[in-house]
């Protein structure tokens, strides 16, 4: 009996397919659905290519117009199609790309393998500066072991500039590419070894069958054996991460643990996409049992809805089943009432809190002579986090952080306030969310609770507070294989929740990585995003610094467009008729997102493109954004969070309203104002950081400081 065949896709045939009209669309994918379920079967026609720069290269028909590309190994029962495209493109193609094994990495890489001449400096050219080249203190074993092909050796070798190394993008594998670009850009070489120096050991270069299952070459191609996930990954050619993995992400996904896991990445580096998979893969291979459950949480509750949806569309049902996605306040609630919880709970800024703080602040001293804000602060910085309910725990509190000083006598002046807070809130009933956290805590460990988790995700983690990663931590108390897995990243905090990992018991200590490629914006987008936190220190969510100088976007495009307007009208002409060019260039409105900082904003931008004729849909934060509706969308930059869309446009960012003075301005404290104006420029590098093909950004009457900065 002949061995079955093994037929694998490449990662570019999603590309090949969003560029083929609807009508043709069909015909190929009908044909790839037959060559998967049966490469022989009758009408599939392999012809040879006989200037092909691969020998083992073969064309199949794929309707009156169209071929596709089949590497047919001399030895296997392998067949994987590489390429679609009209009749003469696909040759052209097949003529200049060559796809073979690397004999160090072991992983399959495609690349142009068309000769490449030196540049040579024309003798009228001053020559160029007598600077060593960009690899010269590289051995070739070590650009062997991170996928340089032998044949390109010399060429890397004569790289001098960052931009000949992007100039060569196309002539060098992926993998090898980017390897490349962070060396130049400063990383570690060992960094750059553990994440792409795959240890293959002994390579069989004519063994595909092996080499498919690679991380590297995972990364760029699918073995797929059923017609249903088949259909999923053709449905979806702009979702490739629902299949193809960076082998640094696969390496966490699948990395096992005994104790807690953190990862950082800055914004489109797959910090979700890998806290998804995540959830997919523990629940697949590693906590399979019908009763193993699986938490993925996360601070927002329109984050945890856009994760719900996604999680459908790679996991199968019985998985879905085993993972539950809600918010950490949600949760939090719906544990409480379970639990016949006494007391109800109460958010800050909600109007039965102001009514307290209303009879609290007449125990203010007049001597002090402290603002409001200062008390409202106070409770949230210290007196909450430290469950602080007496004099004598006051005195004791730390106040870290904190921009007034205040000795002992002054505490004792002040505590009436907080004291009358506490009065007032146990005879009403009422509990602060973070109190409600703590008291969780005491009942999971006072064993009045059953712990019905395997394993915790936390998604953005950065925004959650001290409270709620201890609360994490006490859903599974122990460390134990796989328990929690913590993603985020300190640039993109856009609420004032701070927290050391080690201060809420949980230790990361020698289980952190961090992923530093940007997959979703331009190098252009990507640098005008970071710019608005040059020069803040950010945390890496323990007890030390994160960086952005190892973070880098591998994608070029045009730079962001300001716009600096005289009034809101100018801006909603200048804004529609940029949207009004991409929907005649055939860009659909779900590809297209207007963003502003308010709800406010939203509703009067939301109005003139409607008076512009221009169909749109504004994005609630209860439901996912179906993408199959019409209308371009429109969101606050606090829900645009952990979307992405091609086109991005930032609207009004003027003064006042970037940062929102509202938000920075309710203090006099200088510490809480940079901390709150931190919180703004993150949220403003998240909402740049969106984009995936292009950013606009405008503002109307006086910009933002945040864009004339950036701008200059």
């Amino acid at each position: 009996m002949s061995m079955q065949p093994v037929i694998s896709f490449s990662v570019d045939i999603l590309d090949c397919l969003a560029n083929i009209p609807k009508q043709e669309n069909k015909r190929v994918r009908n044909f790839i659905t037959k060559f998967r379920q049966d490469p022989f079967s009758s009408g599939i026609n392999y012809e040879k290519i006989n200037d092909a720069a691969d020998p083992n290269y073969r064309s199949v028909r794929m309707g009156d117009n169209y071929r596709g590309i089949v590497l047919k190994p001399d030895t296997g029962n392998v067949y994987i199609l590489l390429w679609v495209a009209k009749h003469d493109d696909a040759y052209d193609w097949a003529r200049r790309n060559r796809c073979n094994i690397h004999p160090e990495t072991g992983s399959i890489q495609v690349f142009d393998a068309t000769h490449v001449e030196p540049v040579e400096q024309p003798e009228a050219r001053p020559q160029r500066p007598e600077v060593p080249p960009l690899f010269h203190e590289r051995r070739d074993r070590e650009l062997l072991r991170l996928g340089v092909p032998e044949e390109r050796l010399d060429l890397v070798r004569e790289i001098h500039t960052e931009e000949e190394l992007e100039a060569l993008e196309e002539r060098l594998p992926r993998e090898a590419f980017e390897a490349l670009y962070l060396l130049a850009a400063g990383t570690d070489l060992d960094e750059v070894m553990r994440e792409y120096a795959l240890p293959a050991g002994p390579v069989d270069t004519t063994d595909f069958a092996s080499a498919l299952e690679r991380d590297h070459s995972r990364r760029r191609f699918v073995v797929v054996d059923d017609d249903v996930e088949l259909e999923r990954i053709l449905d979806a050619p702009l979702e490739k991460w629902r299949v193809f993995l960076h082998p640094s992400q696969r390496r966490i996904v699948e990395w096992e643990c005994n104790g807690p896991i953190r990862v950082l990445g800055g914004a489109g580096t797959g910090k979700t996409v890998v806290a998804m998979h995540r959830a997919r893969w523990l629940a697949r291979n590693v906590f399979a049992g019908r009763d193993q459950r699986i938490l993925l949480t996360t601070f927002t509750a329109n984050l945890a809805t856009d994760i719900r949806e996604n999680l459908k569309k790679i996991c199968q049902p019985e998985e879905l089943d085993r993972i539950e996605v809600i918010h950490v306040d949600a949760w939090v609630s719906r544990f409480l009432r379970a639990s016949k919880y006494p007391h109800r709970v109460v958010y800050s800024g909600q109007p039965a809190m102001r009514k307290l703080w209303q009879l609290a602040l007449d125990n203010a001293p007049a001597e002090l002579d402290l603002p409001e804000s200062f008390y409202f602060e106070e409770w949230d910085r210290v007196i909450l986090p430290q469950r602080v309910t007496s004099k004598t725990d006051y005195f004791r509190a730390r106040r870290i952080g904190r921009g007034v000083a205040l000795n002992r006598r002054q505490r004792a002046q002040i505590w009436p306030v907080f004291e009358e807070m506490h009065m007032r809130l146990q005879q009403q009933g009422l509990r602060p969310a973070e109190m409600a956290k703590q008291d969780v805590v005491e009942l999971m460990n006072e064993g009045q609770s059953f712990r019905p988790y395997a394993s915790v995700i936390v998604d953005e983690a950065q925004d959650m507070g001290p409270d709620a990663m201890k609360l994490i931590r006490a859903m599974i108390p122990e460390e134990r294989p796989n328990d929690l897995f913590i993603v985020g990243d300190g640039h993109q905090r856009i609420y004032r929740n701070r927290f050391a990992l080690s201060h809420c018991g949980i230790n990361i200590r020698g289980r952190s990585r961090k992923l530093r490629i940007n997959y979703r914006t331009t190098e252009e987008t990507r640098c005008f995003a970071v710019a608005v936190l040059e020069g803040q220190e950010i945390d890496d969510l323990d007890e030390g610094l994160d960086t952005s100088m190892d973070y880098r976007s591998l994608m070029h495009g045009r730079p962001p467009e300001i716009g600096l307007l005289d009034d809101q009208k100018t801006e909603l002409d200048w804004i529609s008729e940029r949207i009004e060019e991409l929907l005649e260039r055939g860009i659909a409105g779900a590809d297209i997102c207007v963003v502003a900082r308010t709800n406010r904003l939203v509703a009067q931008l939301e109005e003139g493109l409607k008076q512009r004729e221009l169909a749109t849909r504004r994005l609630s934060r209860d439901a996912g954004d179906d993408r199959n509706q019409e209308g371009v969308r429109l969101a606050t930059m606090h829900r645009v969070k952990g979307l992405e869309f091609s086109y991005v446009f930032l609207a009004c960012i003027n003064a006042g309203i970037c940062p929102l003075e509202a938000a920075v301005g309710n203090t006099e404290d200088p510490t809480e104002r940079r901390s709150s104006e931190l919180n703004e420029r993150a949220l403003f590098h998240v909402a740049a950081s969106r984009a995936i093909r292009r950013l606009w950004v405008s503002s109307s009457s006086e910009p933002s400081a945040f864009l004339t900065q950036n701008a200059s």
